[in-house]
């Protein structure tokens, strides 16, 4: 199944749910910015990947506004080389507009995610040969103040209904890339594929730390800690 179809179906499954209260607001930006993530994953999804970096869902000014995972308008622009028209959801929390490309504000992962790669790989195309980038859930959660809530905070039965349907998404995008490695930035994300993968598959799966401004150590220098945790695994990621 191509990334393409497997991103539409979960498109419309998490379209399905519900949320209530405290979410006020719900993003989905496989819808409203699907020009722009059908294009990264057209040109960057191509099988096989030596490791699929998992994320937990968008940042309000990462994916929420490019349709790129940790989408850093500016790095999404210049180096993934995406720009495309994004809409708007169609209730839109007045605190936190989309604006598409023409987002000001910056995405403190996305930047050190993909600046990381750019680094180290030079070009997206180099980098993509070797890895993918994907949210294990596409939903950003607003509170009625315009605060992010996470997909570990829904209450219990919305969170299990969503964790179902993106599960289901993960385990098709591993069956399509077919990684050696699969590795989740942050502790949610790894034990979300954790579950996914179960105990006896032969993908290694390791734990890196999390690029967000709200984990000390990445503010330490996050780069040596994510490539020491890549190191450890024995993910390939040198160049």
């Amino acid at each position: 199944m191509q990334l393409t179809t497997i991103a539409k179906r979960l498109s419309a499954e998490v379209n399905q749910l519900s949320f209530e209260a405290p979410v006020t607001h719900v993003y989905n930006p496989l819808d409203y910015a699907w020009a722009a993530h059908r294009r990264y994953l057209l040109n960057y999804g191509k099988a096989p990947k030596v490791g699929l970096l998992i994320g937990m869902n968008p940042g309000p000014f990462g994916m929420a506004q490019t349709g790129v995972p940790f989408g850093e308008v500016s790095l999404v622009r210049d180096w993934l080389g995406i720009e495309e028209k994004i809409g708007t959801p169609p209730d839109q929390h007045p605190k936190r507009p989309i604006t598409g490309f023409a987002c000001t504000r910056g995405e403190v992962s996305g930047n050190r995610l993909w600046s990381w790669a750019a680094q180290r790989y030079q070009t997206a195309e180099r980098f993509h040969s070797k890895f993918f980038v994907w949210n294990f859930c596409p939903l950003v959660f607003m509170e009625e103040s315009g605060r992010n809530r996470t997909p570990d905070k829904l209450p219990a039965a919305e969170r299990d209904a969503l964790f179902d349907v993106c599960s289901d998404a993960l385990r098709r995008v591993i069956a399509q890339l077919k990684p050696q490695h699969v590795v989740g930035i942050g502790r949610f994300a790894t034990d979300r594929a954790s579950v996914v993968l179960g105990d006896d598959c032969p993908i290694q799966l390791t734990n890196a730390p999390h690029p967000s401004p709200a984990n000390p150590a990445a503010n330490r220098g996050w780069v040596p800690i994510f490539e020491s945790a890549l190191r450890s695994a024995g993910v390939p990621f040198e160049s």
